[in-house]
């Protein structure tokens, strides 16, 4: 291929946007960048919703390493993961990998409550955010990782 192509198939990459299917793994600084775009491609309560989430999230843990797997799935990371923000038509799921095993004394989990493993929280439009629950369940996974580490 002659330099002059190379040169203009490297520009016509560098400009592709965000995708939802690209993938970004941990360490990956795209990954950033792959949830803020996800929350300005949803414009509606739930890109709102999921602004939220991922404040509280950063807020509970300034260490917390943001991922993107799974073809479009926001996924938060120390020592393992700690949880994953999925939208969908009329619910943000944040759902929790440890979350069988960790305390829940404010009841947030209301999904996926019959395995062993996960439990999730369903946020649905209008719906009010316990943050200061959500902070310590977030703190809670975190020793969780920590702890089996």
């Amino acid at each position: 291929m002659p330099k002059a192509a190379q040169k203009t198939v490297k520009k016509t990459a560098q400009k592709k946007p965000v995708a939802k299917g690209v993938a970004a793994t941990a360490g990956d600084d795209n990954a950033s960048a792959h949830i803020d775009a996800r929350i300005k491609e949803l414009g509606d309560w739930r890109g709102v919703m999921l602004k939220r989430i991922r404040a509280i999230i950063h807020k509970a843990d300034p260490d917390v390493v943001e991922t993107w797997k799974w073809r479009g799935v926001p996924v938060w990371e120390h020592d393992g993961i700690l949880c994953t923000g999925e939208t969908y038509k009329a619910v943000v799921k944040m759902t929790f990998a440890h979350g069988a095993a960790l305390p829940d004394p404010r009841r947030l989990f209301n999904s996926s409550l019959e395995g062993n493993t996960r439990r999730a929280i369903d946020f649905h439009e209008g719906g009010k955010v316990d943050a200061e629950a959500l902070v310590a369940l977030v703190r809670a996974a975190v020793a969780y990782n920590t702890a089996k580490g």
